[in-house]
């Protein structure tokens, strides 16, 4: 999966049709690889995003809802003292290399224009946003590259800014029949679509298998193995592309698995999977991207923000799982405690056979018909009735220790499923509010310290709202402490309670007004509740729903922790567009 080139191009298109002479209003730094900017036109306003990670690199225009730091870092304070107020004269692109350059007028200290040019360059692993100079040099960048890091290019402050080394590639915009047949010479050892990503400049792999896929029917060949059928019918899927493109006709499409795991995304329809894969088409570039990175850009974010509670908890859940292992096969090990009464019973019954000083003795079991012979061992040092004693003791000892295991055992497995269930609702954490509010519950719970976080506490979000194809309100709660709030505190009797059958997840409530709502509001509104659970991406999920005057919460439970009865069961599977669908705006 990559940005390549020409949908790169076509990002440039969509964002100087919208962007040009607009003014840079805001600059916040989300996370330590992106930068997002508000840009005010005479339409309104737009946020642009730039980001340098490895896996989910880009530029383009965002709709999503993104929570910035209380304290901005260093290379945004950077840029916002050289482009604040500043003016977007233009966008530019290298052929169909994956940088682009904005360009960026804006006043400095003394008063006087200047000219500012932000670099985003799109390469994987060595993505990078820089801001350069009128001089063309380096004020700083989001990375810095040194000589440890790279021999051929360094990215530094105060160096002249130089372009990254270039391929001499063939355009697919512009190119004869015989220039791209010599390039397949050229390349006759390598696999066809391995070679077009080396023939055509700004083409991704899917691409290039989409283009072998019409040429060879489903084949794989290499270069020298072409027919010339199969060239005409490359060139032919490549022009007629490259004209649906220029005069704006393309589709962009975006491949998920049939479980709902997004995969690639193209400028172009893509047919290769055939159907393993699901298609979505989009309008525009910006959106295709909006849609495909933002849940992955929400939880890359949430991870770095909370990757110390992310350890934390899973240190806990598997230090309890060893603790109960440990408590179970010292249960195992009482199971013989019916054994050591026996024991005692057998010596007590034959104590006038005994005597001082036996090493061990053989008695018949008169618990059993046959009453077989059973050898008991003896301490030598203890008289016959104190042989039995001894038993005893050790059986009234397994006994309590079996007691007390079982209800350690209990409270074990109750603490992972809240230590779990905590788990669950910080990996769906959407803000650094969210994240803060588990922080505070495991705080009240003993588990961590409360330190104190300088500045105005972040304030608690309110439940996640949804509005059922019927009109009904569905709320969702984010975490355990809210989960209690919404199902005891805030809710009717007579609402509808769901959750899923012992699977970690959200309480989920359905406002229902003294109403009896429709069975398709209650199927919403489970797969609703599945959606927001650990079986996420799984088929099938129970959900059980009941009345909230069938929910209690037992003395001394932890927070979230509820019983229930009188309940139904449905099973649904989750599904990420209907749920976005009925997210209340």
């Amino acid at each position: 999966m990559a940005l390549d080139g020409v949908f790169l191009n076509l990002i440039k298109k969509e964002l100087e049709s919208v962007l040009i002479d607009g003014r840079v209003d805001k600059i916040h730094q989300p996370s330590k690889e992106e930068i997002l900017f508000t840009i005010r036109t005479r339409e309104g306003g737009y946020k642009l995003i730039f980001n340098t990670s490895a896996g989910t690199a880009r530029v383009h225009i965002t709709n999503t809802q993104i929570e910035n730091p209380k304290t901005p870092p260093m290379f945004c304070m950077l840029l916002r003292k050289h482009l604040s107020g500043g003016k977007l004269i233009s966008i530019r692109q290298d052929g169909f290399e994956r940088i682009l350059y904005f360009d960026f007028d804006s006043a400095n200290e003394m008063g006087d224009i200047c000219r500012f040019t932000l670099a985003v360059e799109i390469m994987g692993r060595r993505s990078n946003l820089i801001l350069i100079n009128c001089e063309g040099k380096i004020v700083d960048s989001i990375k810095r590259v040194g000589n440890d890091m790279s021999s051929v290019r360094m990215v530094l402050p105060g160096i002249t800014y130089q372009v990254p080394p270039r391929d001499k590639r063939l355009s697919m915009f512009d190119f004869t029949d015989d220039e791209f047949k010599d390039s397949l010479n050229e390349n006759s050892k390598q696999m066809f679509s391995k070679a077009l990503t080396k023939i055509f400049e700004g083409i991704s792999p899917v691409f290039a298998r989409e283009i072998e896929f019409f040429a060879l029917r489903g084949e794989e060949k290499v270069c020298s193995e072409l027919t010339d059928d199969e060239i005409d019918r490359a060139l032919f899927f490549i022009n007629k592309t490259a004209s649906e493109v220029a005069s704006g006709k393309n589709r962009f499409t975006a491949l998920k698995t049939k479980d709902g795991q997004l995969k690639d995304f193209c400028f172009c329809n893509i047919n290769q999977y055939g159907g393993l894969m699901i298609t979505k088409d989009f309008e525009s570039a910006c959106e295709l991207l909006d849609f495909f990175y933002s849940a992955r850009d929400r939880i890359a974010r949430t991870k770095q923000r909370a990757n110390d509670l992310f350890k934390f908890l899973v240190n806990t859940s598997d230090r309890i799982s060893r603790r109960i292992a440990n408590q179970r096969e010292e249960l195992k090990e009482c199971a013989e405690r019916d054994t050591l009464k026996l024991y005692g019973d057998l010596i007590m019954s034959n104590i006038y056979r005994l005597e001082k000083g036996m090493g061990e003795t053989e008695v018949e079991d008169y618990t059993k018909d046959d009453m077989p012979l059973i050898k008991i061992r003896l301490d030598k040092r203890l008289t016959p009735s104190q042989n039995a004693q001894k038993y005893y003791a050790e059986y009234r000892k397994a006994d309590t220790a079996e007691k007390m295991l079982t209800s350690l055992i209990k409270d074990g497995e109750e603490e992972l499923r809240y230590i779990d269930s905590v788990f669950d609702a910080l990996t769906r954490a959407d803000s650094e509010s969210d994240v803060a509010e588990l922080r505070s519950e495991l705080a009240e719970q003993g588990y961590i310290k409360n330190s104190r976080i300088k500045g105005k506490p972040s304030k608690a979000l309110p439940p996640i709202k949804f509005i059922s194809s019927d009109g009904y309100e569905i709320l969702v709660g984010r975490n355990n402490k809210q989960n209690d709030r919404l199902t005891l505190k805030d809710s009717d009797k007579t609402d509808i309670w769901l959750h899923t059958q012992k699977i970690t997840g959200s309480h989920t409530v359905i406002r229902c007004k003294g109403e009896t709502p429709p069975d398709r509001t209650i199927e919403e509104a489970c797969v609703i509740a599945a959606f927001h659970s650990s079986a996420k991406n799984s088929s099938n999920v129970p959900v059980d729903h009941t009345e909230i005057r069938y929910v209690k919460k037992p003395n001394g439970a932890k927070p979230g922790m509820v019983i229930f009865t009188n309940y139904r069961t449905v099973f649904v599977t989750p599904d990420e567009e209907l749920v976005e669908k009925l997210r209340a705006k």
